[in-house]
């Protein structure tokens, strides 16, 4: 019944099976590298990890207001902490009372947050049209990125944002009603920072659920979170204006970014985040048919999301970090050209036959 369909659409249409086949691919590709991260990283000098790890253990004192609210991913780590503390204390007695069952609870949540992270890219990749093949080569290239492997293998929450941004923009092409309510009742608890998301959802969200809906669900959203924020400033005694100074105070990264941006630095910690995995795109450059090929798809939401992504990297000052965000639209741009350029349809199709010729 499916032989009549394009490759993506046939992939498309396939069970469950095949998609836990891919997700358990994407795990995979995380788990390994991001294992070794878990186990020899140096703790001592990371401020980030040592907060989630309090927040974690319930200690909100003294954690910067930066991030002392971002409480999903530490509470789930926890939950996941406690049964394995249990095995702990019979394999490695000596480290039971440690730090590293609650370590290990932190690099297994997020290990499977960036599998679903990795699946979710996936399945954008074949909405837009790309061969199976070339979708999943676009989710190794950035499965394997170093920003990947440091949000799975450390006690951090960027597993989580991360996945929103990603069903965020397969929500808006697939018109996912469940994807869109998953971001907006998420999105407030990964970051802070997902407002700026919110008015490209209202935007390019329109095929999913209607700007109405979508600010009904933000409230309810929005409504937890600020519970959870008020709980925890009665627990530390912190005013409340706290948290707009610290929002206010992001606003001084701006000239440091933008300095560093255009520096050599910059441009190398730009070139780092997806690696030798973005040359792919020089050859998508090179003529205007090869431009063709896929940027038209992209289109205005890619072009949203890259300025969304523009404005985290430029307050957060953390351009590496802030810039994997961009990963859907890099993996679906990755995979259009490996499905569509000449130059890469051996590695996009099973047949050997010569392919039409794009530019």
């Amino acid at each position: 019944m499916l032989s009549g369909l394009p490759a993506s659409s046939r992939f498309l249409a396939l069970r469950w099976p095949r998609w836990l086949l891919v997700y358990v691919l994407a795990l995979g590709l995380v788990a390994g590298p991001a294992y070794t991260m878990y186990v020899h990283y140096d703790f001592s000098h990371s401020l980030d990890t040592r907060s989630y790890l309090r927040i974690a253990r319930g200690e909100f004192a003294g954690v910067s207001v930066t991030r002392r609210y971002r409480v999903l991913v530490p509470w789930v780590a926890a939950a996941v902490a406690w049964p394995l503390e249990k095995v702990y204390a019979h394999i490695w007695p000596q480290r039971a009372a440690s730090e590293w069952p609650l370590r290990l609870g932190f690099y297994v949540v997020n290990c499977l947050l960036m599998g679903g992270f990795g699946l979710v890219l996936f399945r954008t990749g074949l909405l837009y049209g790309a061969a199976p093949p070339a979708a999943a080569l676009a989710m190794a290239a950035v499965l394997t990125s170093r920003w990947a492997v440091y949000s799975a293998g450390l006690p951090l929450v960027d597993s989580l944002y991360l996945l929103v941004f990603a069903l965020a923009f397969y929500g808006a092409r697939s018109g996912s009603a469940a994807a869109l309510v998953a971001v907006l009742l998420l999105g407030p608890h990964a970051k802070e920072s997902f407002v700026f998301l919110v008015p490209w959802l209202l935007v390019f969200g329109q095929r999913a659920l209607r700007w109405p809906a979508q600010l009904g669900w933000l409230a309810v959203g929005g409504a937890v979170a600020l519970g959870l924020r008020h709980w925890i400033e009665v627990q530390v005694g912190a005013p409340p204006a706290e948290s707009l100074h610290n929002a206010l105070a992001h606003l001084e990264n701006l000239v440091y970014s933008l300095h560093r941006l255009f520096s050599v630095k910059g441009a190398g910690e730009i070139f780092s985040i997806f690696g030798f995995f973005s040359l792919a795109l020089l050859p998508g450059l090179r003529t205007q048919a090869a431009r063709h090929a896929w940027l038209p798809p992209l289109g205005w939401p890619a072009a949203g999301l890259l300025a969304v992504v523009a404005a985290h990297m430029v307050l957060s000052g953390d351009l590496g970090r802030m810039g994997y965000l961009a990963a859907p639209v890099f993996a679906v741009a990755f995979a259009l050209i490996i499905t569509r350029l000449p130059l890469f349809h051996w590695l996009s199709r099973a047949s050997t036959a010569e392919p039409e010729r794009v530019g």
